[in-house]
């Protein structure tokens, strides 16, 4: 059902820990060979290759590949009302949270005259990625979309995969809330393609399309399945991007205090996103795993996506992680860098000050990561594959830059120019302090 694996009783160093916990392997690298192409031909062929793709990958060609204004209508009146409540919602709730996340500016005066500036400034356009594989995810579309909207971008596009059964359209409840957030820019296309579309454009190929069928953005986000993972890393550098988002991870830290039944519903709740999702507990106390394994088998075989969920569980990514202390486990909480980690513990507030490394943090009984999925406030566009040990999680700041204006009068500039003069000949740059000696 699930491996384990017992750290008690050992000794390592940082680097044979992280070795020794369970990580899915993604080979973004092999996936970067097969995707190259594909952004290569977007670029030269635009939206011929786009209704190409979506024939090989989605099996249909999309009539429409920017999304129609009835389409918009059509979904949000055939939206169930108690589904809509939920959507509205969750938008108030992460917009509260998000606009909370606005940086401030700030001016220093390191002398008279003498002022240095940093305003904060939206980037000007950016591309939401919303996956459609195995699930449909309107909450990414939410994620997306109120971070950037809060961050004050002024000009937003999202693509989603066309479904054969919405005549080539996005999925309709992604439509619906696209329609509830006011996008109306939205494209009927998933995958590689999409990212390569949002980095350089598209022209349009058929009459529908017209001449451009998509401008190009400066930013991409969103979360996707390895392909998508490898062009954003082809595509960086052209575009700014979130982060190479992997398949979805949960850790849960606990103790003997932990609800075996909370635990295990909460591990098969990710793993349910996809058979490479990531589902680890790591606990000192051996009942509390004993009850968990057999909590997994009853509820894994149980829940509608049971094929998924018990090949994600039995994977190399997943694991029973046995600790001696708590405290040990924080130490291998930390060197796993959890997309998603739960603190199940006695003192759960205290423990999760501790924590360093995870995407967000859920604190205690009842903060179960379905709860930050949907409606907790926070986003769930989060780092996987330790890259909580460097990055954060989607959120306003990832949308704006920081521009620093610099401003010196005649005397504050004259007070320093020969120290500037000495620093800029001390790296054998005469011209520099030369620029600076005109001026007197």
């Amino acid at each position: 059902m699930i491996n384990r694996l017992d750290l008690r009783g050992r000794s390592l160093s940082a680097r044979e820990l992280v070795e020794a916990l369970p990580r899915a392997e993604v080979r973004v690298e092999d996936a970067a060979e097969r995707v190259a192409p594909i952004i290569a031909a977007v670029r030269s062929r635009g939206a011929d290759e786009l209704r190409d793709l979506a024939e090989r990958f989605d099996g249909v060609r999309p009539h429409h590949l920017r999304v129609p204004a009835a389409a918009f209508e059509s979904a949000l009146a055939g939206l169930d009302p108690l589904v809509r409540e939920a959507m509205e919602e969750t938008i108030s709730r992460v917009r509260a949270v998000h606009r909370a996340q606005r940086p401030q500016g700030f001016v220093v005066d390191l002398a008279p005259g003498a002022q240095v500036r940093q305003r904060w400034v939206p980037v000007g356009r950016v591309g939401l990625y919303v996956p459609g594989g195995l699930a449909v995810y309107p909450s990414s579309v939410i994620m997306n979309v109120v971070a950037a909207q809060e961050a004050g971008v002024p000009s937003l596009a999202v693509a989603s995969p066309p479904q054969r059964e919405n005549d080539g359209l996005p999925h309709p409840t992604i439509l619906a809330a696209c329609a509830l957030l006011g996008v109306d820019e939205v494209y009927a296309v998933g995958g590689a393609q999409a990212v390569a579309m949002f980095a350089y454009g598209a022209r349009g190929t058929e009459e529908q399309d017209g001449a451009t069928l998509c401008e190009p953005v400066n930013v991409v986000t969103g979360p996707g399945n390895v392909y998508v993972a490898a062009a954003k890393r082809l595509v960086r550098g052209v575009v700014g991007i979130d982060a190479e988002a992997g398949t979805t991870e949960i850790a849960i830290l606990a103790d003997s205090t932990a609800h075996p039944d909370h635990v295990a519903a909460d591990l098969i709740s990710q793993a349910e996103h996809d058979p490479a999702a990531a589902s680890v507990l790591v606990t000192s106390s051996v009942e509390l795993a004993g009850a968990v394994e057999a909590r997994l088998k009853d509820r894994a075989e149980g829940t509608r996506h049971s094929d998924r969920v018990l090949q994600a569980l039995a994977g190399p990514q997943s694991a029973i992680v046995l600790v001696d202390s708590v405290e040990q486990g924080i130490e291998v909480v930390d060197a796993y860098g959890a997309e998603h980690l739960e603190i199940q513990t006695a003192d759960a507030a205290a423990v999760a000050e501790r924590i360093s490394n995870a995407g967000a943090i859920f604190v205690g009984a009842y903060s179960p990561v379905a709860l930050g999925d949907y409606m907790a406030g926070s986003n769930h566009v989060l780092p996987t594959g330790g890259c909580a040990h460097f990055a954060s999680g989607l959120g306003v700041h990832s949308f704006v830059k920081a521009v620093q204006v610099v401003e010196y009068t005649e005397q504050a500039l004259g007070q320093i120019s020969s120290k500037i003069v000495a620093f800029a000949n001390a790296e054998d740059l005469p011209a520099h302090g030369e620029a600076v000696q005109v001026r007197f």
